[in-house]
């Protein structure tokens, strides 16, 4: 395995910046803080990562993080850099648990460092030989879901938890009736006593066959089977005997072993929902990108993600929202035969509102669109909700203004407050 793996950083720091980077790749390979017997030359020039690159950014004022330390020479001005280490394979195989440690690491804890964020790895196609990658990725969902040329509109079952699996069924059979595309389960429900999986699903998969015998129209239903490995691959059966065609899982919750033992059974697409994702992404001195964060999951072997949406109710910036969503469409490899792309899900507080927005910065349709009030509470009801969708989509695809858009058609205008 003489190929390397790549990782690039923001740093902060009030040491040198070449003295900095040299402490990250010892640190993460072959050294530590004083030269041990049997740490050879040949041993370091086999194994120690290397400093790639590094590109100085500017200074700060103040440091970032508590608990950082100050070099011996007395200097306190701190600097910021983009640093690219790289690492031989053969330093941890093709296992991406111990990539993981090797890239993450030890690495935000040392006190040299103010501030130091993970911000993209680059991985060769080797690790294909050992991880799946998606199995139905952007076409294969579509295919499933019968939807093309426009997103797959998609909603989740409110309230999050509370509902039996009779209620669930209920309102799933409201959202069935709007002509919704995609259903999902809350990252909350899983197996809870008041509404246990396999009587939820069982619930749900029931008005739903009842739905597509009556209009041909299988809709897309992610039960949340999160939990211990053999509980996630029996749920998996369960959904797949009940004729279901999706799966979801809590990512951060479930870790990248039991995502590649669940993609290895798996049948059916795998929503990968990244709840707890603010814990590794909301600062900007310390965790992991989202560009980085996703590119392990799509290795693992997620078909959809969410990247947040526009105009959200959370933290994250319209910028940071479609830089994500482009990512997850763009390959991994440098071959795009194998490029493993997968269906981003645009949700939290989506509505016609951010439609064109969402269309002109991302340039395709191949996206999951989630609306929870924009379908739910349209005041001409869920499936005017849902009907607004498609038609504010209809118009930002052919780039026509949503208000003009909206003469001739209730659904659009009412949603967005157009008096006709």
């Amino acid at each position: 395995m003489t190929e390397r793996i790549t990782a690039s950083y923001w740093i902060e720091t009030a040491f040198g910046l070449q003295d900095a980077a040299a402490t990250m790749a010892g640190e993460q390979s072959t050294g530590t803080f004083v030269r041990v017997p049997g740490e050879t030359d040949e041993l370091r020039e086999a194994y120690a990562a290397r400093v790639e690159e590094i590109i100085e950014l500017g200074q700060v004022s103040s440091p970032s993080l508590p608990g950082s330390g100050l070099p011996k020479n007395g200097n306190t001005i701190r600097r910021t850099a983009r640093v690219t280490l790289s690492w031989p394979i053969a330093n941890f195989g093709l296992s991406l648990p111990n990539l993981l440690a090797t890239i993450a690491g030890n690495l935000s804890e040392l006190k040299a460092f103010s501030g130091l964020k993970l911000l993209d790895i680059k991985l060769p196609s080797i690790f294909l030989d050992k991880y799946q990658g998606p199995q139905f990725g952007v076409a294969g969902t579509r295919k499933l879901a019968g939807v093309y040329n426009r997103p797959i509109i998609g909603t989740i079952i409110k309230p999050s938890v509370g509902f039996s699996p009779e209620a669930t069924a209920e309102q799933v059979k409201v959202l069935l009736a709007s002509g919704v595309d995609f259903i999902k389960d809350d990252e909350l429900q899983s197996d809870g006593p008041h509404c246990p999986f396999d009587k939820r699903v069982k619930a749900v998969m029931k008005v739903i066959r009842e739905h597509r015998d009556k209009t041909g129209k299988m809709v897309m239903y992610a039960a949340n089977l999160t939990g211990e490995i053999d509980e996630m691959l029996a749920r998996h059966d369960l959904v797949l005997a009940e004729g279901g065609t999706c799966i979801m899982a809590s990512l951060n919750s479930i870790g990248l072993p039991a995502l590649k033992v669940l993609r290895a059974h798996s049948q059916l697409p795998i929503h990968g929902h990244r709840n707890g994702w603010g814990m590794l992404g909301r600062s900007p001195a310390i965790g992991m990108s989202f560009i980085a964060y996703q590119k392990l999951w799509r290795l693992a072997g997620i078909d959809h993600t969410h990247v947040n949406g526009l105009d959200n109710k959370f933290c994250e910036e319209n910028d940071s929202v479609i830089a994500s969503a482009q990512e997850c469409l763009t390959p991994m490899f440098d071959k795009p035969a194998i490029g493993c792309e997968i269906m981003p899900v645009f949700s939290s507080g989506q509505s016609v509102h951010q439609v064109a927005k969402t269309y002109a910065a991302m340039g395709t349709t191949d996206l999951m669109y989630a609306a929870g009030g924009g379908i739910l509470a349209h005041p001409m009801g869920p499936a005017a909700g849902v009907t607004s969708l498609m038609q504010a989509w209809e118009a930002a695809v052919s780039g026509v203004l949503a208000h003009e858009a909206a003469i001739g058609q209730p659904e659009l205008a009412a949603a967005l407050g157009v008096k006709r």
